[in-house]
């Protein structure tokens, strides 16, 4: 503990502003991170056997300038969750059906959810058994200079390259392109209209959506195209918390549990001032399930995500208290097609009735394109 740290009551740490910080945040109490020591699971679900070559050896990278997620060696009872979790239903007659958000703000839908009782299990003190390439998300421990996230200039001048050189360091990727980025909760939100937590579950992009993602990035250089699409290419979103996370966490769903026939492509249609937007991707409207149609043309500048229906064999995760230095990195799209990896991993918030009443959630999502020129099988 450093010498500008003073303890207080109730196992409370007081830590003022550092000239090491780069915001200019007001000070905070916060909790001490032994807190969370005694965390550790006693009893813990498998994760589900996949046939990924990297599954016998898969770890939480030894990354400099980062640190692990703790693991402590007491036995104590897990924090699963049995929660239920919103999946797309079919409209009754096939149709179409149309999901809106109010000027690229708040999202709203009208669609109908299918509800489903689900179990969200605690990854605590197991962290280390859940990867990319094998489950589909992995926790790995980062502390940033970026404290307070409360300016989106800042954000891309400081955390995004922070961000890049930690999604290069854990999966060994030769180019990182950061997109977009969204903060959810806290006074930003206001300012750019509330965006709270998404309670669906639901994949970023889908195959087709990953594809004209780096098509419409790179589309000006076409032999830099080319050759980006030629090796292997992910979308990787970066899930930070703001403040420790009590109320809606953000579970993944192991990618080995998702069978494709539970997957339903939504096609998103982009204004272009949506799509160029560096904070959000959010669509003005989709249609979901169903072609388009005239009136809704899909062209090179529409995107298309993932819904997903319910199915009980889902196998769901979290991580409980999730502490601003704990990322969570969940794979929306691989391009790999050889069965050796977990391809993409449905994600959704929950409601954990515990924390209800806590204050509404703060959290940093950046999403972003991972490139590897040495691997084009």
């Amino acid at each position: 503990m450093s010498a500008e740290t003073t303890l207080l009551p109730r196992g409370l740490v007081f830590i003022p502003p550092l000239h090491s910080y780069t915001t200019p945040c007001p000070p905070v109490v916060a909790r001490a991170r032994d807190i969370r020591s005694f965390l550790h699971l006693h009893r813990f679900p498998k994760a589900s056997k996949m046939s990924y070559a990297s599954s016998q050896a898969a770890h939480t990278p030894k990354l400099s300038g980062t640190h692990g997620p703790t693991e402590q060696s007491e036995e104590v009872k897990p924090h699963d969750i049995t929660t239920i979790l919103n999946y797309f239903k079919d409209n009754d007659d096939d149709s179409a059906t149309i999901q809106r958000t109010v000027d690229s703000g708040a999202e709203t839908y009208a669609s109908k959810f299918e509800p489903q009782k689900s179990v969200i299990h605690d990854i605590r003190g197991n962290e280390s058994q859940y990867t990319l390439d094998v489950q589909g998300f992995q926790i790995v421990g980062h502390d940033s200079k970026e404290r307070c996230f409360l300016d989106d200039e800042h954000v891309r001048n400081i955390y995004y390259p922070e961000t890049e050189e930690l999604l290069k360091k854990v999966t060994g990727a030769s180019k990182v392109f950061i997109f977009n980025h969204t903060i959810r909760g806290g006074p930003l939100s206001k300012a750019h209209r509330h965006r709270g937590p998404v309670h669906r579950v639901h994949i970023d992009v889908s195959y087709v959506g990953a594809h004209r993602r780096v098509s419409h990035h790179f589309h000006d250089n076409e032999a830099r195209l080319a050759a980006l699409l030629k090796g292997r290419y992910q979308i990787i979103n970066v899930w930070r918390p703001i403040k420790t996370i009590l109320k809606d966490p953000l579970c993944v769903a192991d990618a080995g549990s998702i069978p494709e026939s539970d997957l339903v492509p939504i096609k998103l249609l982009f204004p272009p001032d949506v799509v160029t937007a560096t904070t959000t991707s959010e669509p003005i409207h989709s249609v979901m399930g169903a072609a388009a149609g005239p009136k809704h043309k899909v062209d090179s500048t529409d995107g298309e995500t993932f819904s997903v229906r319910a199915n009980p064999g889902h196998m769901w995760y979290y991580l409980y208290r999730q502490a601003t230095d704990e990322v969570l990195l969940i794979k929306c799209f691989d391009s790999k097609t050889d069965g050796s990896v977990a391809r993409r991993a449905p994600h959704t918030a929950f409601v954990n009735k515990e924390h209800e009443d806590e204050p509404e959630r703060e959290s940093i999502e950046l999403r972003t394109l991972v490139f590897y020129s040495d691997d084009t099988e």
